[in-house]
């Protein structure tokens, strides 16, 4: 079983991969996953002026992020002769769309694919109040928890800003979420008039009809593949540009990180990102823990929850969320629930309690523990003041539930696939 030594585990950078941008081979830039001033510099490089570059940025950065656009033709405050220029250097991606399911309670899981034939998966959860989406940090990956269909895949690489910032994008796309018309007054900045001649003029015939109305997707939890912590900067890069006002202008608030531990990246968490935190538990003694998140072996469980009591993101209104499985005579006992309740009180943790009922996977080697055990689990944490609710499984039907995650390239490869469609079509002929 592979455990992180001394140096937590970095992915070696791939050939080509520069500024964490995924070659095309087109040869034309992805502008998706860069920051504002990442853009400008992008625009610099290719040829533009510093003032100029500056002021596209900003526009390119807005119509991206905040509404969504993919076509330089449709940015109707550039200049018009500047549009095609960029369409010959950049490109606005989205990840590939392998295969797309529906589970029979709504969630949807989406399986993509990167510009370099990486797979990875993203699920979107519908509630009546709100939706989320659980976004993947890494394609793979390191931890090995024995419950986490997951952890059965290796490590292949870190997913780039873009990458992750694309699962937010093409969630948007998908549910329809963008701004609607134009907004009164685009354009109007001085600079905005900057190296125009006439016929280069930006198109005119702005609108007051601009507005997002109601969303879909109103959350996101860092809990699809991947050990979030692991990817620090990307992970960091992709959610600031969520959290952009002029960008996809989430909330922090809305945002929860989840990570199995790793703790001397945790206050860094804090203070860089700064959303909520949810933490892998899963077990209350070094025993059970060591066996089902290995991690615990290297960052334990009292150095863990003193982490998280120094989280300065957490109080009593933004409380840490404990994510704990629960396994069929492994760790649901009555003991196990009293012992839970005295290390969150000792440690005097703002926090809240998800139990998860087991998903179960091909091979995996437990069992969900029993309705009425999780139950009296619950009523156990409840009872000592601790929100502890059961968490409804979603999603099982379509492997798109907690710890079922492991990509359909991993169960049948690209060649299998083509040929398994190609004898179908001659099966149809």
């Amino acid at each position: 079983m592979q455990i992180p030594g001394h140096i937590d585990p970095v992915p070696v950078p791939r050939p080509g991969l520069v500024n964490n941008v995924t070659p095309r081979a087109d040869g034309r830039i992805d502008l998706l996953g860069l920051g504002r001033d990442q853009i400008r510099d992008a625009l610099t490089e290719a040829g533009l002026e510093p003032k100029q570059a500056k002021l596209r940025a900003k526009q390119l950065f807005h119509w991206t992020y905040h509404r969504g656009l993919t076509d330089f033709e449709a940015m109707t405050d550039m200049a018009k002769t500047l549009r095609p220029w960029l369409a010959q250097r950049f490109v606005i991606g989205r990840p590939e769309v392998v295969e797309a399911q529906v589970s029979e309670d709504g969630t949807r899981k989406w399986l993509l694919r990167s510009a370099d034939a990486q797979d990875y998966e993203m699920v979107f959860i519908p509630d009546e109040s709100r939706g989320t989406l659980c976004v993947s940090s890494q394609v793979g990956c390191t931890l090995n928890c024995t419950f986490c269909h997951t952890g059965t895949m290796r490590l292949v690489r870190n997913l780039t800003p873009g990458e992750i910032v694309g699962q937010v994008m093409l969630a948007r796309d998908a549910l329809g979420e963008w701004p609607k018309g134009t907004m009164a007054g685009l354009g109007s900045d001085p600079e905005d008039d900057l190296a125009l001649d006439d016929e280069d003029e930006p198109d005119a015939g702005y609108s007051s009809a601009y507005g997002t109305g109601a969303r879909m997707l109103t959350n996101i939890v860092m809990m699809g593949m991947g050990e979030p912590l692991y990817n620090f900067d990307n992970v960091r890069d992709a959610l600031r540009i969520v959290m952009h006002g002029d960008g996809l202008a989430l909330s922090k608030r809305r945002i929860t990180l989840s990570t199995s531990g790793v703790v001397p990246m945790m206050a860094r968490c804090a203070e860089e990102i700064g959303v909520n935190l949810a933490v892998s538990l899963h077990a209350v003694t070094k025993e059970v823990r060591d066996e089902i998140v290995p991690i615990n072996r290297k960052y334990g469980i009292e150095e863990l929850l003193q982490a998280c009591a120094d989280y300065p993101a957490a109080n009593n209104a933004r409380r840490i969320t404990f994510e704990y499985v629960m396994l069929a005579g492994k760790n649901d006992s009555d003991a196990d629930a009293h012992e839970l309740v005295r290390l969150i009180e000792h440690y005097r943790l703002p926090a809240k309690v998800n139990l998860i009922p087991f998903n179960p996977w091909p091979g995996a080697p437990y069992e969900c523990s029993s309705p009425a055990r999780i139950r009296a689990f619950s009523k156990i944490v409840f009872d000592a003041g601790i929100s502890a609710p059961i968490r409804t499984p979603r999603g099982r039907d379509i492997d798109a539930a907690c710890g079922q995650l492991k990509t359909a390239a991993v169960k049948q490869t690209r060649a299998e696939r083509d040929r398994a469609e190609a004898e179908e079509a001659a099966t149809l002929g």
